[in-house]
This record gives C-alpha cells, structure tokens and sequence, in this order.
C-alpha cells in the first residue's frame, strides 16, 4: 500500500501531461484543477480500501488510470446542467424530459428575438410604453372566441391569478372528484389556500349534482369552479355537472363560472379517432366566464399558462400586482406566437406542431423509423435488437386512458446486465432514456426522429465498455 500511495502523480505531473494538452485551452482552469485533484483524491482511496494490491499496477500503469479518471471527470464538470435528452419512452409530453418540443421556427424566433433588441414593451405605432401582452392576445381570441387573453409562467400560476383576483376573501364551490394533484404536488385546495379563497367542497368522489352546488352557494359564494380531471378518469357509476348547466347556474346567481382546463386543447381529437377531450372553444362556447390552460402540454407550445374568457375579468386581472410576479419573459411569448399562429389554420397546425404531430401520425410512419433504427444496430455484434410492437402514451396529464399503438426495437447486450445497459445510456454524455420491459431495454420509436437515431447508433456502436 505504501508503494502505492508514494507512486501516485502530484497535481504538476497531470498539469504537464500530453493526453491533458487539449483541455489546458478548452476547459475553465479551475474545472481542470478540480478534476485532477478529485482523480487523484478516487484512487488514493481506492488504494486505502485496498482495491489495489501493491504488485497489481506500476507506477505509469496507475498514472494512465488515474489519467482516464481525469478526462472523465472533466468532461462531465464541463457539461452545462440542463442537456439535451434522447426521449426513447414513447412518452409523447413527457413531464421530467421537458413536455413539447418546439417547432423549428419557434425556436428560430426565440434566438432572433433574444439575440436582437426588440417591442417586448414599446407600442411602436405611437412610440410610447406598450404591454408585452398585447402581442398575443388578439391571437389568443382569434383561435379561442374569448374577448381577452393574459399569459402567465405555468398553469399553476394561472389558477393562483385567477382566484387571487376574483374570489379572495369569498367562497369557491369545488365538485369533491375534482380537487386533483398533478406533478411537483399542484393541488387545487393549496392553491385556493395560497390565493385566500375558501374551498367548499360538494358532492362525492364519483358523483356530483347540481343540487350539490346550489345547495352549497351562500351569500359568501364568489365563484363556481370546475377542473379537468386531465390526469386520471373515474370510471362507472359517475356523474358530473356538464359545463352549460355550471354556467348558467353560475349566471342564474350572478357567480363567476372559471374552469381549470388543464391539458389545453385546441384542436378536437375525436375527428382523428381519439376519445373527445374538451376543448378551450368548446368550454368558453359553453358560457364559462374563465377558463386556464397549460402551454406546453397539447397545445405544443412553450410552458406558460393562459387565462381567456370575459374581457372584465381578464382586465381586473392585468392591474392585480401579483401579475408582476407572474409574468412570461421575451423568449416564452417569441415561441408561443409563433406556434400559436399555426392554429389559424388547424390542417398546418397537426403537420408543423410536433406534439400534434406525433400524435396524429399514423402507425405505420412509426413502424418505417423502427425498421430503420433496427437496421443501424443489428450489424452490431455485441446487441440482441429485436423489432417489437408497443403501446406509446400522450403524458404530461393528457388523456390518461390513450394508448397508441407504436413499434420500437428491444435490446440487450451480451455479457452484460439490462439494469447496467440501460444505466450506462442514460449517463452517457448525450443521455438516452428508455424503459425495461419484458427484460430488454426498449427504444419506443413514436418520439424518436432520424437525428436521434442516429445518435443511438454512434453511441452503442462504441461497445457498453466505452461509453
């Protein structure tokens, strides 16, 4: 151990070295430093662990090693946080992998507009202030039929503004099957709590009337609030009050009527032979005066939330101060217009928009991508890849009970476990998230594209060892 201990290279001696030269001019100093001293550090305690016997491994030997441990290191300090991922889930709007892509022209508009000065706030037309909203809402009514529009950072945001506007201090009616948990532990009675609005909850969890709401409704009563159970369904003995009985009962009282719609559809998917998921058009039509919606869930947007219904509520909501704190950057409102221009016309929308994209493509557009991804890795002695059929998802709390036929390929890697392949490629530098199943680990197609592919074969072509 001793012999060990004194063989191992001090910080100077890895600061001269050759295989380190390229890094000297292409990685920040102190992250060249730290790897080298945290290379050093890993195996002086591999040593005292005694992981090492002392005729194992010379004096270069341990440097070369030592050396690799280095690069590695490096490489991995050197990597920004937020990366790119390779989604092979099959999971459409995946929560954790960051929900909708981008259209390329939304992201085009995004690096304009961010990398020049721009009219975030500046009425051009008259040279004086303007309000970065104004950009977007008359699209936002254009596509919805609201009379006003107002963009926050998420949904979450949406429902506090709301609530905090129209319904604090005052009751708010709630159907108990609706008080939903989304991810990052949303939920609606917290919300309400935060916004200073008193829930009253009515009816059960599989059935609610409208003599529950009317029931409940006192002179406290503000507001009749429905939310879209977009993450999960009751199924069997149910019963919900429909959106045109709320409203007018809401009318009838002289209440507010708001829904929490969640998921934000635009298109109706049933024409494409899905089950009908309400719409944003379809909720405002219905007489709601409010209505909330995420951005990057099946709208296919940037992440925002957005708030249409009655212009004299969306205006009390624009002089709230909680607004400020609120509100979207540059960047979101570059990418959201430009995505959401493509619903002027819905034909362009489902062939430019990748969410709607990938939804609506047909199963045997998935199948020629499988083909082709099975093709690229076959040849690779070192894998077992078989074609395989599989069950895509939409995610993101959209249409929970939707399943897509897909196809995707399965692999193994001889001499090695699945728990490790699939470990390996998800800490590779450019991570590849699959799932396990049926013990091989399988890339789903239906969100895979033919950069991403190709990828997939560089990586694993390299051999599980080097990667």
């Amino acid at each position: 151990m001793k012999k060990l201990l004194s063989n191992l290279p001090k910080v100077d001696e890895f600061l001269i070295s050759e295989k380190l030269e390229a890094y000297k001019d292409s990685v920040p100093y102190n992250i060249l430093i730290k790897s080298i001293r945290e290379g050093i550090s890993f195996y002086r305690e591999e040593i005292l662990s005694r992981k090492f016997a002392d005729m194992e491994i010379g004096k270069e030997d341990l440097k070369l090693e030592i050396t690799n441990k280095i690069i590695k290191l490096i490489e991995s300090k050197n990597q920004l946080n937020l990366k790119r991922v390779i989604n092979a889930t099959g999971t459409i709007i995946h929560t954790n992998l960051g929900r909708s892509k981008l259209m390329e022209s939304s992201v085009k508009n995004i690096v304009n507009i961010a990398s020049n000065y721009n009219n975030l706030e500046y009425d051009i037309p008259t040279g004086k202030r303007g309000s970065r909203y104004s950009h977007i809402e008359k699209l936002i009514c254009d596509i919805t039929g609201a009379e006003g529009a107002l963009v926050v950072n998420n949904n979450a945001a949406a429902v506090l503004l709301v609530l905090d506007t129209l319904t604090k201090d005052s009751e708010v009616i709630v159907s108990r099957g609706e008080l939903v948990e989304i991810g990052g532990s949303f939920r609606i009675p917290a919300i309400m709590e935060y916004s200073g609005s008193k829930l009253i909850e009515v009816g059960t969890t599989n059935r609610t009337h409208k003599k529950d709401y009317l029931e409940a409704i006192t002179p406290e009563t503000k507001a009749l609030l429905k939310v879209h159970t977009s993450n999960y369904k009751i199924m069997g003995f149910t019963k919900e009050v429909k959106n045109e009985e709320l409203s007018k009962l809401a009318r009838d009282k002289k209440l507010i009527s708001i829904e929490d719609l969640g998921s934000g559809v635009l298109i109706d998917f049933a024409k494409y032979g899905y089950k009908k998921e309400p719409t944003v058009q379809e909720s405002l039509r219905s007489g709601i005066d409010v209505v909330t919606f995420s951005g990057d869930k099946l709208l296919g947007g940037p992440q925002a939330g957005i708030i249409v219904g009655k212009r004299q509520y969306i205006e009390k909501m624009k002089r709230n101060n909680l607004l400020r704190t609120l509100r979207v950057s540059k960047l979101t409102i570059a990418a959201l217009e430009v995505t959401l221009r493509e619903y002027l016309d819905e034909a362009e929308a489902i062939k430019k928009i990748p969410t709607l994209k990938m939804i609506l493509e047909g199963k045997d557009e998935v199948e020629k991508r499988a083909h082709i991804l099975y093709g690229k890795l076959k040849p690779l002695e070192t894998l077992e890849v078989d074609l395989v059929e599989t069950n895509a998802m939409i995610g993101g709390g959209s249409m929970p009970t939707e399943l897509m036929d897909s196809f995707g390929v399965a692999l193994s890697y001889k001499g090695h476990s699945i728990v490790k392949l699939e470990r390996t490629l998800r800490n590779n530098s450019l991570s590849i998230v699959g799932r396990i199943q049926g013990g091989k680990l399988v890339f789903d197609c239906k969100t895979l594209n033919e950069n991403d592919m190709d990828s997939i074969y560089e990586i694993l072509s390299k051999g599980i060892d080097k990667i």
